[in-house]
């Protein structure tokens, strides 16, 4: 079995199993000219470097199907340790994951599993644990995802439902475009990088938004979506005006002390003061 895994932008092993591959979130296909100008572009993420040391994912893609063929959504999201018990798709391996210490989160993807941590444990003590679980789990055939019905309505997951950038025949002429341009232009770069994209709505002129996996705990999340997606859709279609992120109660909580930490930074080291987390528990010093 071959496993890839994301995270350090300047190492390169290989052992029986994983691959480390050389850089974070490294499309190899180009999903738009003005995605990817906007990804290297300063204004994007400010910095590259920023970006990397930052990061509380790691993407990992065993050379196996991790959501059962013909699965009604591209993505699950467990969010809690009661999610990966709940209807209707409860995941033994999710609730492995979820007990390791310091993971927040696990995401997956129909041919890939993001594992985002907290930003106070190091990936030094998670990767280990995470190897020989996700290891463990496809060598011996058991099913990652299970399904089970329950209540009518219920879903422990996010994600379970129907894909929100699919079909839907009472869309307007502009959802439609919309949605097209997300599917084949922007998700397969989000993908790549470990998550996913929902389509929330259309109102007054502004596409609503939701980034999943990786991209949901990223701390330029916004400035993604305001620079890259929102460029693109705005180029090709007149009617949108812009492009904003639905954020549930803790992701608002986040980006508002992050907001306070950068203000914090540009008062003592000016307006071109970049963020840095070198240190303890920042990829940068995180051993492969």
């Amino acid at each position: 079995m071959r496993l890839e895994y994301t995270l350090s932008p300047s190492v390169i092993t290989n052992d029986a199993h994983f691959i480390i591959i050389s850089e974070a979130g490294n499309t190899k296909q180009s999903a738009s000219r003005y995605y990817e100008t906007a990804r290297s572009s300063k204004h994007f993420h400010s910095d590259r470097r920023y970006t990397k040391r930052r990061r509380k994912a790691l993407k990992f893609k065993p050379n196996h199907q991790i959501l059962p063929k013909g699965f009604q959504s591209p993505f699950l999201e467990y969010l809690s340790p009661r999610a990966t018990l709940a209807p209707p798709h409860p995941s033994p391996l999710a609730a492995q994951l979820l007990n390791v210490d310091g993971v927040t989160s696990v995401f997956f993807g129909s041919d890939f599993i993001t594992v985002t941590k907290d930003s106070g444990t190091p990936w030094a003590h998670v990767k280990p644990e995470v190897f020989s679980l996700i290891t463990e789990t496809i060598n011996s055939g058991t099913p990652i995802v299970n399904t089970v019905e329950g209540k009518a309505g219920e879903s422990g997951q996010d994600g379970a439902e129907q894909d929100t950038l699919g079909y839907d025949e009472n869309d307007s002429e502009v959802v439609q475009m919309i949605k097209e341009l997300l599917e084949t232009r922007i998700r397969p770069a989000i993908q790549e990088d470990g998550g996913d994209i929902e389509f929330r709505g259309f109102h007054d002129g502004q596409v609503l938004l939701k980034l999943r996996g990786a991209c949901r705990t990223c701390d330029s999340s916004t400035v993604t979506l305001k620079n890259g997606i929102e460029s693109m859709l705005m180029h090709y279609i007149e009617e949108v005006q812009g492009v904003q992120q639905v954020m549930d109660q803790e992701e608002e909580v986040a980006m508002k002390e992050f907001a306070k930490f950068e203000e914090k930074l540009r008062q003592q080291k000016g307006p071109d003061a970049v963020a840095s987390t070198v240190g303890k528990g920042s990829l940068d010093t995180a051993e492969a």
